[in-house]
């Protein structure tokens, strides 16, 4: 039996998030930068709400996020049969060459234990998101409607 995905992003400081992922089996962790990728988070929050749409065609979501000058793609494939493949990609500079990317994470589980995963710690981001300055610390605020949406989609499942 797959082992439960555990997803961490911690509160951001000057421009920077650490984050991480664990299911029993692997785990990585890294820093994540405020840019250029500045709308790595909402665009989580958006792929999260497609995956859990039963309406939604699309199969394969690429997320590009970087560390600098690290690059990462959070990739997520979801099959027919409600199974997502949720995988971490590690470039080591920006120009993203395929031949030199390396897998540092991967994880087998439903859609709705891999969105919900990702529920809890942006749960946790939200409830904390004034005490801990987010807006000041992350230099962009907080995807409040991009979050408000996927907690309503998810509350659907």
């Amino acid at each position: 039996m797959p082992e439960k995905l555990e997803v961490s992003f911690n509160s951001p400081q000057c421009g920077w998030m650490s984050i991480g992922f664990t299911d029993g089996r692997g785990e990585f962790h890294t820093t994540t930068a405020h840019a250029p990728h500045e709308l790595a988070l909402p665009r989580l929050l958006r792929i999260l709400t497609k995956l859990l749409d039963p309406a939604s065609a699309e199969k394969e979501y690429v997320l590009q996020w970087n560390r600098d000058p690290e690059e990462f793609d959070f990739r997520f494939l979801r099959s027919e049969g409600g199974s997502l493949l949720f995988e971490v990609y590690q470039y080591p500079t920006e120009e993203r060459e395929l031949s030199e990317r390396e897998l540092v994470f991967a994880h087998l589980g439903s859609v709705e234990e891999v969105c919900r995963a990702f529920a809890v710690t942006f749960d946790q981001l939200y409830a904390d998101r004034n005490t801990d300055e987010f807006e000041f610390n992350w230099r962009q605020p907080f995807p409040i409607r991009e979050f408000e949406e996927f907690k309503n989609q998810i509350g659907h499942e």
